[in-house]
């Protein structure tokens, strides 16, 4: 069991948030190694077995996340919460960084954080207590099932969480009809586009 001293890495790297209600700002990502929720469409499959990936020190993380100049550090993975971040999101926010997580909910979330995305999944189910946390829930649409998922999940989150529904990228283009006429008789929802592969970007 690690301590929050160390993280299993599978990348670090400034770009731009693609997804989401911070969709178009500049972020850095910290993307952790490790996940057992195992989504058959998704697309950092190498991401899953911590075992390829190195332990780094978040001393290291912070500094180098600090150096980019980014004013918004993303957490995200692999499924992050599977390890202690309280000291990572510490140290970060000590350097006066925003914090921001990405997680499926499957885990307690530990840590500080700005803002939590809970993006929940059929195969591991959140927990009631992060999807209390969540500041946004995106829900990814692969087919129309995924619907009343959404709804289910919707249920709930807090009040004043923000509801996005994203098209699996593979199916965007079939799925995208269906997602537009739901949005349309419940409007509580958004489109959530995955917009860094529109761009070409990571």
């Amino acid at each position: 069991m690690l301590s929050g001293e160390q993280l299993p890495i599978m990348e670090v790297f400034y770009s731009i948030q693609g997804e989401g209600m911070h969709t178009g700002k500049a972020a850095f990502f910290i993307r952790l190694a490790g996940c057992d929720v195992g989504c058959h469409w998704c697309d950092v499959k190498d991401s899953w077995d911590e075992k390829k990936h190195p332990l780094r020190e978040v001393k290291e993380l912070v500094e180098e996340a600090k150096a980019s100049g980014a004013p918004i550090v993303i957490i995200t993975g692999g499924e992050p919460t599977m390890y202690p971040l309280e000291k990572l999101t510490r140290m970060l926010k000590e350097e006066g960084l925003l914090v921001h997580l990405e997680t499926s909910g499957a885990y307690n979330i530990t840590g500080e954080f700005d803002w939590i995305c809970v993006s929940p999944k059929k195969r591991k189910s959140p927990l009631t207590e992060s999807l209390q946390k969540a500041d946004e829930l995106k829900v990814v649409i692969y087919n129309k099932d995924d619907f009343k998922w959404a709804e289910q999940n919707a249920d709930t989150v807090k009040e004043k969480c923000m509801l996005f529904l994203q098209p699996e990228w593979s199916r965007a283009d079939s799925m995208m009809p269906s997602i537009t006429e739901y949005i349309k008789h419940t409007p509580q929802w958004r489109v959530s586009l995955q917009t860094h592969k529109y761009l070409n970007i990571r």
